[in-house]
């Protein structure tokens, strides 16, 4: 309609994400046909090696759904046996019938994505994975919505222990709405974890609008000391660096139009704590994480030996006693909080091969 053209107010935002919407699901449902359609690497970058029962379980997956799959990196977070997971932006499915395995017959995974012709490729092979994963009723379900309004997709509130998003949130155009949506419908104690791509700067409205840069997931990417600002705002606990690799872009078109800004392909996790006071302890692995009976290495920072006591600050002591990794530690409150430990951050991570932000206005 003819209000779209205005630029202020409500339905100036309204009319912005919606144009945005269409751009990304005319680039993923029409220009892209294969992985190999892609400009820049940032929708390919594997940042750490991939654990063997992982590719296992990616080579049960159909050609059809791998072909269309464009995310930038491998988001499978440990213990997933019997949880009920949500995938935001789950596009062709790959990654939601590599989780099905994972979580067994007695979990659940939920697919959001506003692409039909992403979703039309993966309820196509529904049956044919059950078949060859050996379950007797579907453990996976394909929902059409918007991953800033999963209430009206029928997502309630409290009913997932993990979320996984694999190179969406950056093509968001309301990334705060879509913490919040996440924060909602996460069990107390769960967790989003998600791969993502950052930027070394706030990127300028002309890159913003920029067709190509938006769905190849770099003119949409936050400014990595913005996720953390959001990330507080809505009341996760400080973004926990896993793994973290810089996005090269091959395409000399679209690298002198990026200019200086550079980006970073990174998965992060946050967990849904209570807030307020948090006392340090004294943790020890005791080794029952499936496939990670030596250590279980939460990010960057933190790799617990089995049976080895470890000084953790207030807010990783909450993690690790509320979430499902409760029962993988003892832990002893009130020891004396580690000397300069802080959440392990990109800047901080890959200061020699990304410039390093200076803090936010």
């Amino acid at each position: 309609p003819s209000w779209c053209r205005q630029t202020g107010g409500e339905r100036g935002r309204v009319c912005g994400v919606e144009h945005q919407r269409g751009r990304v699901c005319g680039y993923y449902g029409k220009v892209l046909k294969k992985t190999v359609d892609l400009k820049t690497n940032a929708c390919m970058t594997p940042s750490s090696p991939v654990p063997l029962p992982i590719r296992q379980a990616l080579k049960m997956v159909h050609p059809d759904v791998s072909d269309k799959y464009y995310g930038c990196g491998l988001v499978v977070p440990e213990s997933l046996q019997g949880c009920r997971v949500l995938d935001l932006g789950s596009g062709s499915g790959r990654d939601c019938y590599m989780l099905s395995q994972l979580v067994g017959e007695k979990g659940y995974v939920t697919g959001i994505d506003m692409t039909e012709d992403q979703l039309e490729v993966a309820r196509t092979y529904v049956d044919y994975h059950m078949k060859e994963f050996g379950y007797k009723k579907p453990n996976v379900s394909f929902v059409q919505g918007y991953i800033e309004a999963l209430k009206e997709a029928g997502i309630e509130d409290g009913s997932c222990d993990i979320i996984i998003s694999n190179c969406v949130v950056n093509l968001s155009p309301d990334k705060k709405r879509v913490l919040e949506e996440a924060f909602r419908v996460l069990k107390d104690g769960g967790e989003f974890y998600f791969s993502d791509v950052y930027s070394s700067g706030r990127l300028t409205e002309e890159l913003r609008r920029h067709q190509v840069l938006w769905g190849e997931c770099i003119s949409g990417a936050l400014w990595w000391e913005d996720l953390l600002l959001l990330a507080g705002e809505v009341g996760f606990s400080a973004p926990r660096l896993v793994t973290a690799k810089p996005v090269t872009v091959d395409n000399s078109e679209l690298q002198s139009i990026l200019g200086d800004f550079r980006s970073v392909s990174a998965t992060y996790r946050l967990f849904k704590v209570p807030a307020g006071a948090r006392t340090p302890a004294l943790v020890m692995y005791e080794g029952n994480v499936a496939g990670l009976e030596e250590s279980f290495t939460l990010d960057t920072h933190y790799t617990f030996k089995v049976e080895e006591a470890v000084a953790v600050d207030g807010e990783v002591a909450e993690i690790l006693s509320r979430s499902r990794f409760s029962d993988a530690f003892t832990v002893q409150r009130g020891a004396p909080a580690p000397p300069g430990v802080a959440a392990p951050r990109v800047s901080t991570e890959l200061s020699g091969e990304v410039p390093v932000p200076s803090s936010p206005s």
